[in-house]
């Protein structure tokens, strides 16, 4: 199990700026969130060191870049293997999430592709693999949100 962190007031300020804009210099972030920039940079620094900052990273417009294609698919596994293949899958450069589920699906699989062709060609795949037993595709035709949790 996960060993949980408490955060106060100010570490949730901080980590609500990173979440914003992480490329924010740290004297301006010091100042939204009332105090100084030595503050800022060890309270970052410690939940880095705790786990609770993993990485740093952009948000893309995929669309722009082509990737027109957003599905989620269901996914029911034989007993056993459902780490095993989930490893497997999440390998592929097109797999943006890979989830383990309750209900009538074990696994579920974010993707984006190119093409329609690019995702059946997935699909098709991804239903070769030994132990699935039964997918279920959705088409993703608008994202209303998809933003990260802000505490």
């Amino acid at each position: 199990m996960v060993q949980q962190v408490v955060l106060d007031k100010t570490d949730e300020k901080i980590l609500n700026e990173l979440l914003a804009n992480a490329k924010t210099p740290l004297r301006e972030m010091a100042r939204r969130v009332g105090t100084s920039f030595v503050t800022v940079m060890n309270r970052i620094k410690k939940m880095e060191r705790q786990g609770v900052i993993q990485k740093y990273t952009c948000r893309v417009d995929y669309e722009r870049l082509g990737y027109d294609v957003h599905i989620l698919v269901e996914m029911r596994i034989a007993k056993g293997r459902l780490i095993e293949l989930e490893r497997k899958i999440a390998r592929s450069p097109n797999v943006l999430a890979v989830y383990d589920t309750t209900g009538d699906y074990d696994a579920v699989i974010l993707a984006r592709f190119k093409s329609t062709r690019a995702m059946d060609s997935f699909i098709k795949e991804i239903q070769t693999y030994d132990f699935v037993e039964r997918t279920n595709t959705k088409l993703i035709l608008n994202t209303i949100k998809e933003d990260a949790l802000r505490l």
